[in-house]
């Protein structure tokens, strides 16, 4: 019986170090999970509607895009990539959830807005605009919840 519960903590071991090495791989590639303070949550609910990932490719690949290192955020579907070191800022926080909303919007979304930063560039991109609307008025009237628009 005792050997038999030696084999079961080897093979638990070894999975765990499976696990570690496996994290340690995919953690550059897709971030870590990131959990936002409850204070945050309390005064914009809203947020708890995307998921948060501190790091990984998403951010620099966003940031070679406009020629810089990494960007500060940004976002994919309903998952929200804030680069190492950048501030819990409700003000970016709220921009990146207008962006969740445009992909909830529209599957077509991605295309719409490559097509849009490549006609009109990042600065003149309508997405960009709406997003950052969207986060004035929610940074206007914090504890109000406006359910998401269907398309800009």
């Amino acid at each position: 019986m005792e050997r038999i519960e030696r084999a079961g903590e080897r093979r638990e071991r070894g999975r765990s170090a499976l696990s570690g090495l496996l994290g340690a791989v995919v953690a550059p590639l897709v971030g870590e999970r990131l959990d936002l303070p409850p204070q945050l949550l309390g005064v914009f609910p809203d947020l708890a509607a995307a998921r948060f990932r501190r790091g990984g490719l998403p951010p620099r690949v966003g940031g070679w895009v406009l020629g810089q290192r990494t960007v500060a955020a940004i976002t994919l579907w309903r998952t929200i990539f804030v680069a190492p070191g950048v501030r819990l800022d409700p003000a970016l926080l709220l921009h990146e959830l207008g962006h969740v909303r445009q992909f909830e919007a529209s599957a077509a979304f991605p295309l719409r807005y490559v097509w849009e930063s490549l006609r009109r560039g990042y600065g003149g991109n309508r997405y960009e605009a709406d997003a950052e609307r969207y986060a004035v008025g929610r940074l206007r009237e914090p504890r109000s919840y406006r359910p998401p628009s269907q398309d800009v």
